[in-house]
């Protein structure tokens, strides 16, 4: 990564770190089994994240936190082939235009930010 790109981040992570720190705001969104700050979950995905299935969850929280999707079926002892479909599948019923706009969704949603 370039330089402005590592600014870029570290300036997203910090925005992160103070939105999930605010005292007094909206409780955690629990999505399936997983707790997510209510100030990384878009309100237009919002609706549309609780009715995903745990297993699609599961491999977008994954996906959030940098993992291949050979690492994902490793991790769930399923196919490659098994977790691409399951993306396909949020991709689909979140209405994003592709994996990228996926990923950078998974990685708001799920990515550490410390």
């Amino acid at each position: 990564m370039t330089d402005v790109e590592d600014d870029r981040l570290a300036a997203i992570a910090d925005l992160l770190r103070r939105a999930d720190a605010l005292p007094g705001g909206p409780a955690p969104v629990a999505l399936g089994e997983h707790m997510v700050e209510a100030a990384r979950v878009p309100t237009r995905h919002r609706a549309a994240l609780l009715r995903l299935t745990p297993m699609e969850l599961t491999c977008i929280r994954f996906l959030g936190w940098g993992r291949s999707n050979a690492d994902i079926a490793t991790l769930l002892l399923i196919s490659d082939n098994t977790v691409r479909v399951h993306l396909s599948n949020v991709a689909r019923k979140l209405e994003l235009d592709g994996m990228r706009e996926l990923a950078a969704l998974a990685g708001l949603l799920f990515y550490p930010a410390d």
